[in-house]
């Protein structure tokens, strides 16, 4: 059985495939983008006959730059494209089991493309949901 913490640095070893951006499995105080956050949301236990697999909801916040960067936006765009050397979702699907710690992972959404403030100081960023099915 995978903990949390495995988990979280499973996946950020997926999203360090991705050139150019740092990866950090905890949350961070002062971020140094282009950086991917990885964050539990929630779990549910016993979804499989009543017992056995969990399935655990992240949320990746990939935060690129100063909001009032020009270049900041398209950075982002091309994390959140579905496919390619940046995309975010083609690195966390690139090794769906976690080095065997998962049955299966899928990227489900993104959301919240915008200003992230963060110890005063405005950012770019995105937010990626994704459920990793594990036991």
């Amino acid at each position: 059985m995978a903990s949390i913490s495995e988990l979280r640095i499973e996946l950020a070893n997926n999203l360090a495939t991705v050139p150019g951006l740092r990866t950090s499995p905890v949350m961070v105080d002062n971020p140094n983008p282009p950086i991917a956050i990885i964050s539990p949301v929630s779990i549910e236990y016993d979804k499989s006959m009543g017992v056995g697999m969990t399935i655990y909801s992240y949320s990746i916040t990939v935060i690129v730059g100063r909001v009032s960067e020009r270049t900041a936006q398209n950075s982002l765009d091309a994390y959140c494209s579905p496919s390619g050397t940046q995309s975010i979702k083609q690195a966390v699907e690139s090794n769906r089991t976690l080095s065997g710690k998962a049955f299966d992972l899928r990227v489900t959404g993104m959301r919240n493309y915008g200003s992230l403030n963060i110890a005063d100081n405005e950012y770019l960023a995105a937010e990626f949901d994704l459920s990793v099915y594990a036991t």
